[in-house]
């Protein structure tokens, strides 16, 4: 089977790509991440698990805003290299496929609350433009444009930004369902282990398929293509990751079944499996809160409680409650980009072990498979494993439009 010519833009640490390769029929040929940290995670990605011989120059670090040199080349000694471009990375064969979304933080509701000015001066918000002018240069049959649903209501400027974007690629020549709320699709359908919620815009190219046909495909790939993969039971966290090595936070041991467990010694067989410090006042939360759930005392299950036991801890108040303890049998709360700075709202359910997430953890409440090893500091790997789409579900998807294109090919 030939498989299908794609690239990524706006890769990060490759979550989505990953997904594309292992339905394996994929063939990556280029992806676009201007962070450091993520290009050389998924430049080893690439190399180690996915065979690419050219690993090193099918990953272009470079800002997506600078389209002309990303597509003819550019030498810039000072932030991002050099590289001959994506032009040459493609070739003179047609490309089938373009995946990848700009960052979410400008669309995202949480980010306009915390933004004095409701994120409008964000330049992020026109990101889309970059994305739409690669779209433009190489005319895919099909896109995969991935944001947070945020982006359905959010408007930086005199109108609505998803009515610009749906616009915009109207007017390059692809068709989007006009109704994006059916695009809205929760991750935990499809086997993620956590509660997270994506749009998923397909864009088909109307020349290709022709417009009465693109009508039909979109209102397919909705209803019928991608829920052909859901899954029927929701997996849980202990499913997740009940399996993994316990440990205890950084600078403290204790006792657990007889053996010590403790941070300072590294697991070998789980990569990346190392919790954090945590202050002794934080451990004693943890542990009050942990106990409370596994007792069934359920004392600090309400907001206003946890709210009331941040005051009574810090002497400080709140307008949100700072914590939350995962539980076992369900999916996780979302794994957001900033669980680098704290895990006080990933607490690990383990009342003897008192501490919040490993890096190992978030990573399996977002599906990437425990051959993923992260290189970099806690601030970069927990931060592009937030950032990133589940590889599960990617698989998925990947599959979906997989088959869509086998059904409605010329």
């Amino acid at each position: 089977m030939n498989k299908l010519r794609s690239i990524d833009l706006f890769a990060g640490c490759g979550g989505l790509m990953d997904g594309f390769e292992q339905s394996g029929k994929y063939e990556t040929l280029a992806a676009v991440e201007w962070e450091k940290g993520p290009c050389r995670n998924l430049r080893k990605r690439l190399r180690d698990k996915w065979k690419y011989k050219n690993a090193d120059d099918m990953v272009l670090q470079f800002d997506i805003q600078r389209t002309d040199e990303l597509f003819d080349g550019w030498k810039d000694d000072e932030i991002y290299g050099s590289s001959e471009g994506l032009d040459k990375l493609i070739g003179s064969e047609k490309l089938d496929i373009i995946i990848g979304g700009p960052p979410c933080q400008a669309y995202s509701i949480a980010g306009r609350v915390r933004d004095e000015h409701g994120m409008k001066n964000d330049y992020r918000n026109y990101l889309f433009e970059s994305y739409l002018k690669v779209v433009e240069k190489y005319k895919p049959k099909l896109f995969v444009f991935e944001n947070v649903p945020g982006i359905l209501s959010a408007q930086p400027g005199d109108r609505p930004i998803i009515e610009i974007i749906q616009e915009s690629f109207n007017n390059a020549g692809y068709y989007v369902l006009p109704d994006l709320r059916k695009a809205i699709i929760d991750f935990t359908d499809y086997g993620v282990p956590q509660n997270r919620k994506r749009i998923i815009i397909v864009g088909l190219r109307k020349e290709y398929f022709g417009k009465e046909r693109c009508v039909e495909m979109a209102e397919k790939f909705y209803s019928v293509y991608l829920p052909k993969y859901k899954v029927g039971r929701k997996k849980t966290v202990k499913e997740a990751i009940g399996d993994l090595p316990k440990l205890y936070p950084l600078g403290h041991d204790e006792k657990f079944n007889g053996k010590r467990i403790s941070h300072s010694l590294p697991q070998p067989e789980v990569p990346n499996h190392v919790a954090r410090w945590q202050s002794d006042r934080d451990i004693d939360i943890f542990r009050l809160l942990t106990e409370d759930i596994e007792t069934g005392r359920n004392q600090y299950t309400s907001i206003e409680a946890l709210k009331a036991l941040y005051t009574e801890k810090t002497g400080k108040t709140s307008n949100v409650h700072k914590y939350h303890v995962i539980r076992w049998d369900e999916p996780s709360n979302l794994i957001p980009a900033h669980l680098y700075k704290d895990g006080l709202r990933h607490i690990h359910p383990d009342s003897k072990q008192c501490r919040t997430l490993t890096v190992r953890e978030a990573a399996r409440l977002q599906t990437f498979d425990d051959d993923y090893i992260f290189d970099g500091s806690n601030v970069e790997t927990y931060k592009m494993i937030g950032n990133a789409v589940p590889p599960l579900f990617a698989k998925e998807l990947a599959n979906a439009v997989a088959d869509l294109l086998k059904d409605y090919g010329k």
